[in-house]
């Protein structure tokens, strides 16, 4: 690997649910909190609304270590979904738990479309500093959406 590449990573997750709702739990403050984050972290704040342009931050608490991880960035688009297809994008980058300096920057996607059955999430994670960045940021959003899903989840105590 030379030292000017960069590590990519996509997440393809289908849902049983409306387009509508699913853009609903990708942007709206209130939905995004419910599933932010890895397991095993609780958001300590949040002021994330990707219905608009503008910046963001988060700050997560480990549940059980304590130890706080913030990540910010600018939402650099919003498209919501228009002929069954929308995105939001935003920059990230964490930052140091000493001096609070912001790290490498890279570049989030969610992008919503409707399928036969519902909707599907696509989340493009571009733009990593190396392999290894990308390999722990797989693990966070393979955490993170394991909570989206269950978010989604249909309930089967209101099936008939």
């Amino acid at each position: 690997m030379k030292d000017t590449e960069t590590a990519d990573i996509e997440f393809v997750r289908d849902y049983t649910v409306a387009l509508d709702r699913l853009w609903r739990a990708v942007t709206e403050p209130v939905q995004l909190i419910q599933w932010f984050g890895p397991e095993g972290v609780y958001l300590e704040t949040c002021e994330m609304d990707f219905r608009h342009t503008g910046p963001w931050t988060c700050t997560m608490t480990g549940k059980e270590s304590g130890d706080c991880f913030k990540v910010s960035g600018q939402i650099t688009h919003v498209r919501p979904p228009e002929g069954g297809r929308g995105s939001v994008g935003f920059t990230w980058a964490w930052h140091d738990p000493a001096t609070d300096a912001r790290g490498p920057e890279s570049h989030v996607i969610f992008t919503v479309e409707e399928t036969a059955t519902g909707a599907r999430l696509t989340l493009t994670h571009r733009e990593l500093h190396d392999v290894e960045a990308g390999q722990a940021h797989s693990r966070g959003w393979i955490s993170t959406l394991r909570k989206l899903d269950f978010l989604l989840a249909p309930n089967p105590s209101l099936q008939p």
